[in-house]
């Protein structure tokens, strides 16, 4: 496997009782370069190394969580639990995707926007103060 990332292991927070590290691309793949920084997730597992997922900003994956296919998680938003983010979905803002959720397609979470108990796909745009 080629790895797109690596965890920058003198770069890391203590979050709901988890270390997370901030990534930094090995390689250019969609929007990232070689040696861009990303957010922070706990472990590789969180962040596919195939397509072109990507971590941005100060956003937080962490648990069982996974980002891949061509989704983005940005900002300061949460991804955890076992929730799943991919296709070309995007979380962004303050956004939590947590439990069991999936979010996939064209969705756009950004704002203060939360989901728990639900899945989201297609087109769906969640409103910026749900």
């Amino acid at each position: 496997m080629n790895k797109k990332f690596e965890l920058i292991t003198d770069d890391c927070i203590e979050h709901a009782g988890k270390k997370l590290y901030r990534i930094r691309a090995l390689r250019d793949f969609g929007y990232v370069k070689a040696g861009e920084v990303g957010g922070y997730i706990e472990k590789e597992e969180n962040l596919s190394h195939d397509g072109n997922s990507w971590v941005y900003d100060d956003a937080f994956v962490f648990s069982d969580a996974r980002i891949f296919d061509n989704a983005q998680v940005g900002g300061d938003a949460q991804v955890y639990d076992h929730a799943q983010v991919y296709d070309r979905a995007r979380v962004c803002g303050h956004a939590k995707v947590c439990g069991h959720e999936e979010v996939s397609s064209h969705v756009r979470m950004c704002g203060n926007a939360k989901v728990s108990h639900a899945t989201l796909h297609g087109q769906a745009l969640q409103p910026e103060s749900a």
